[in-house]
């Protein structure tokens, strides 16, 4: 019984010196040594690029400055004003307006086959021809009268009377009978120059403006 007793206290006398001896063979894993100095330094490097410098935009992470906001609701457009309609030029005293020439013309008070022919600028025999009348048809009032479109000109003198000028309204007379009494002046063009309407009553003795 003795001899079983000192041969375990010999086995746990050897494996007690085997730890010792492991222990002492065996340093400990070394601990680097942390440099605070290099570690303040690295912070204030970075700290340094990352403050914006002066005159940079400051930019939102994720967006290109060169698109600008995307948050940013759009710009509304602005509707150009549409440009005003430049007034009609009004002709200067003595100027007379032109006018084209209508392919039909209805009669009216005081008009007659040859006033239509100087104030169209009409051979009178071709405006004749061309409605199958004669030199002694009578046109009436409400009547209408077809304007040829390649007719030759009027053969003769257009004009029965000088103007520009002044003309007196007689009794009865309207613009259109006024017009044929000057020959190549159109009853429209009388009309504008006076600011009046073309079929407006006239007051006899009023004192008008022929173009």
């Amino acid at each position: 019984m003795k001899k079983y007793a000192a041969l375990i206290l010999l086995i746990l006398t050897a494996l007690s010196l085997s730890a010792c001896r492991m222990s002492a063979s065996t340093p400990p894993p070394e601990t680097p040594t942390t440099n605070l100095s290099e570690i303040a330094r690295q912070a204030t490097q970075t700290a340094i690029a990352k403050t914006p410098k002066a005159g940079d935009a400051e930019q939102t992470p994720g967006t290109d400055p060169t698109q600008g906001d995307p948050t940013a609701a759009p710009a509304e457009e602005t509707e150009e004003p549409e440009p005003t309609p430049k007034p009609t030029k009004k002709p200067a005293s003595g100027e007379a307006p032109t006018y084209a020439v209508p392919d039909s013309y209805t009669i009216h008070e005081g008009e007659f086959p040859f006033c239509l022919a100087r104030r169209f600028n009409i051979n009178i025999d071709d405006l004749l021809n061309y409605n199958g009348l004669s030199d002694n048809t009578i046109l009436y009032p409400g009547d209408v009268i077809q304007i040829p479109e390649s007719a030759r000109p009027f053969n003769g003198q257009r004009a029965l009377r000088s103007h520009p000028t002044t003309y007196t309204v007689q009794s009865g007379e309207s613009l259109y009978a006024i017009a044929c009494k000057f020959g190549d002046v159109d009853p429209r063009a009388i009309a504008e120059v006076n600011d009046l309407s073309l079929n407006q009553q006239l007051t006899p003795g009023t004192t008008i403006q022929i173009p």
